[in-house]
């Protein structure tokens, strides 16, 4: 099932995308438009993140109480599960540009809603909205694997994740930064004025691509079931991830609470900090990407989770005495979560052009989930066991991935000797 890339009116001759993806696949992605999709995954993908800090500034605000303040992330990132498996699918059924387009349209609403809501229904609404439409990002990565050839997939995936992931790092320390110099309100607001620059710029420069599929909405929706029933690598890859993903919300919703405990007593600025230090890790990802194209997928993958068991044992031995210790670990876990991230994406990317959006949807959403739960378990864990039990969690996760991984192995090898 083909394709059709078309490039945007008005650019250069040498910048042309032709129109197959054969012919793109063939001539590759500039570095130019690589960083393009980097710097828009990190600024869209932001906007999820930004409220996390700010709900203890925002709920007295609208006149919301302090037991139900956390319903302004919960709901946000609801909208983003909700947007994954409705919205993200359509990239196989709706020409691109103009899916992306209009899904940053919702986003740049919401923002404004949330910039001006007088009370908390509209704030809330808003948040759900915000993460709804966030999801433009989990649009504009496969269109990378669209335009990169084969050959070098991976670096190109890996180089525009780690925009991603540093969207995500750095949200929260910009948004506390922001917050405090002008107001909880000029984040979403500034945001907003982002996504609309972006999108513009976006427009300018994005190829089309139309899908050619049958199929209409409803049998696009229902086909979610089919590929995570019958795509092993989907489901396993899915998995490992979600673990990984559950081990990092573990330990950067809990280590606020460490640093600002009596041991080391730092501010919310001096947090924010310590939070941009460790966006460091996510800087990785075009290595997993490199290692991935040349087929070194497996061991990749067994280091990047022995790297995330290593960060917690890492943390826990030394978070009473050492605060570059808890850093490292950091850094560490930002690691390996990237880079696992990537081989995965690289694995799924890999099985077919005409499902992507379909299997990135899937992929997300359910390693979302494993960043939900080990958000949602973090503040009990540390109430009953401090860090040392949060360590202990944190270490489970991919201890958890790393035994289910080693049976991917033991099928392989059970298939060969058939």
């Amino acid at each position: 099932m083909q394709t059709s890339l078309i490039p945007p009116e008005g650019t250069r001759k040498q910048n042309l995308l032709p129109n197959t993806s054969a012919s793109v696949a063939s001539t590759g992605m500039s570095r130019w438009l690589t960083l393009l999709l980097a710097c828009a995954c990190g600024l869209i993908v932001a906007n999820i993140y930004y409220v996390q800090p700010l709900i203890s500034l925002i709920a007295p605000d609208i006149g919301l109480s302090n037991a139900a303040a956390s319903l302004i992330v919960t709901l946000t990132q609801s909208g983003y599960c909700i947007g994954l498996l409705l919205l993200v699918p359509l990239g196989d059924l709706v020409e691109n540009r103009r899916l992306i387009s209009w899904t940053m349209g919702g986003v740049i609403l919401a923002l404004l809603l949330a910039t001006v809501g007088p009370s908390a229904p509209w704030f809330l609404t808003a948040s759900l909205l915000i993460g709804v439409s966030s999801v433009a990002v989990q649009m504009l990565v496969p269109i990378a694997t669209h335009l990169a050839p084969a050959a070098t997939r991976g670096r190109v995936v890996g180089n525009v994740m780690s925009g991603l992931l540093l969207g995500i790092m750095l949200a929260r320390p910009v948004s506390s930064l922001v917050a405090g110099a002008f107001g909880w309100r000029t984040v979403f607001g500034a945001s907003a004025a982002l996504m609309l620059l972006l999108l513009l710029v976006l427009r300018r420069f994005l190829p089309l691509r139309r899908p050619s599929t049958a199929q209409n909405y409803s049998s696009l929706i229902r086909s979610l079931w089919v590929l995570l029933r019958d795509t092993p690598i989907l489901r396993r890859r899915a998995a490992y991830q979600a673990a990984m993903f559950a081990a990092f919300s573990l330990y950067w919703t809990a280590v606020p609470l460490l640093l600002s405990g009596p041991t080391f007593r730092l501010t919310q600025n001096g947090i924010a900090l310590f939070a941009l230090a460790g966006a460091v890790g996510a800087l990785s990802a075009p290595i997993a990407g490199r290692l991935a194209d040349s087929g070194h997928s497996r061991i990749a993958t067994s280091l990047s989770l022995l790297i995330v068991t290593f960060a917690f044992l890492l943390s826990k031995l030394h978070h009473s005495t050492s605060l570059a210790a808890v850093l490292a670990a950091g850094i560490l876990l930002d690691i390996g979560v990237q880079c696992n991230l990537v081989l995965g994406q690289r694995a799924i990317f890999a099985l077919g052009e005409a499902t992507r959006s379909r299997l990135n949807g899937l992929y997300m959403a359910i390693f979302f989930a494993g960043g939900a739960l080990g958000s949602a378990i973090t503040s009990a864990a540390y109430a009953a066991g401090g860090w040392d039990l949060v360590s202990w969690i944190g270490c489970a996760f991919p201890v958890l991935a790393l035994l289910l991984y080693r049976s991917e192995f033991a099928q392989t090898q059970a298939a060969s000797n058939d």
